[in-house]
């Protein structure tokens, strides 16, 4: 946390003074998709990862990349396929001749060791290959022959997966799926908006995206968005979110015992928070309000809460009953 307060302040006017840079540094290479950069930016100055769903062809990798080059953050995509093998990302011990002429193993460092990684369909590689990645999401560090190598901190993982092509992918279990902060779904553009992508890119090169701030920059926003006050009324409507999507459980509602098989942990109430605090920040707040765990809500729990087969059989998507979850949940009257 931070101790020295006109430290914050400074933080805090910085982020503020630069909202509509960072948009308008967007706007050069993305159209549209606003509640989706809304999403990546909150998580990335929360130090969460996202999992982004969306078909091919929709800027997932440019979004990523352009994020990157705004925070001046060294960026890595990775290609997840059935062959990708750990040390294909971790990196590997090879032997090497020393100046003093004998030979010793040395690390070579694998892509993960960067500030930005895309793991490109990240469900076509094996559960071994995906435990490598999620071990350094989760402890910030790899491990390769028994010796721990840190991960240079800010760290972000931004993982995609393809919602059409699921034969020959390995699905990732629910443990690791509550690794990440939100699950983004991007969708195709409005019309006007995929007229505009198309006159852009097929008439010149786009206009080259300006660094606005450096990886210490990221992680005073770390700091400073933890030190947000949020009201406990507010804390406690954000577990009672979380913990009115468990069915069986005392208050919950009727349909989610009827169309939810499993539902979120305490990691989800964790994050509605966190979330609500980055999110109040971006928007020039010093404080969160309900509206800010409301529009965190989807986001965070869309991949922590399991739909059922009578679900499926009905149509009830995911999205929709978290959006009844929301209606039906009391608000605090201390905002």
């Amino acid at each position: 946390m931070f101790h020295d307060y006109e430290r914050e302040k400074q933080v805090v006017q910085k982020l503020r003074e630069s909202r509509q840079q960072i948009r308008d540094q967007l706007a050069k290479a993305i159209v549209g998709q606003h509640d989706v950069i809304e999403q990546v930016l909150t998580a990335l100055l929360a130090g969460g990862h996202c999992l982004i769903t969306g078909a091919p062809g929709l800027a997932k990798t440019l979004l990523v990349k352009s994020i990157a080059q705004i925070f001046h953050l060294n960026f890595q995509r990775i290609q997840f396929t059935p062959d990708l093998m750990p040390a294909d990302i971790t990196g590997t011990e090879i032997l090497e001749e020393t100046t003093a002429g004998r030979r010793a193993m040395t690390f070579v460092q694998g892509p993960i060791f960067a500030n930005v990684i895309l793991a490109d369909e990240i469900n076509r590689t094996p559960p071994k290959t995906q435990a490598a990645l999620l071990e350094a999401m989760q402890e910030h560090q790899v491990t390769a022959a028994g010796k721990r190598y840190p991960l240079a901190p800010p760290f972000f993982v931004l993982a995609t997966q393809n919602p059409i092509e699921m034969e020959g992918t390995y699905p990732l279990p629910e443990a690791q799926l509550d690794r990440f902060m939100f699950n983004v779904v991007v969708n195709y553009l409005p019309e006007d908006d995929e007229i505009t992508v198309v006159e852009r890119t097929t008439a010149g090169r786009p206009e080259p995206i300006e660094a606005l701030f450096t990886g210490e920059d990221v992680l005073a926003f770390h700091e400073v968005v933890r030190s947000v006050p949020v009201a406990r009324e507010v804390i406690q409507y954000a577990v009672r979110i979380a913990s009115m999507s468990r069915p069986g459980q005392t208050g919950t509602p009727d349909f989610i015992n009827q169309y939810v098989s499993w539902g979120a942990g305490t990691r989800a109430s964790q994050y509605l928070v966190l979330g609500a605090k980055s999110r109040a920040l971006l928007q020039g707040r010093s404080h969160v309000s309900v509206e800010d765990i409301r529009a965190s809500a989807i986001p965070v729990l869309r991949h922590r809460v399991l739909v059922n087969y009578k679900a499926e059989a009905e149509g009830k998507s995911v999205d929709s009953l978290i959006r009844q979850l929301i209606d039906v949940v009391p608000t605090p009257t201390s905002k």
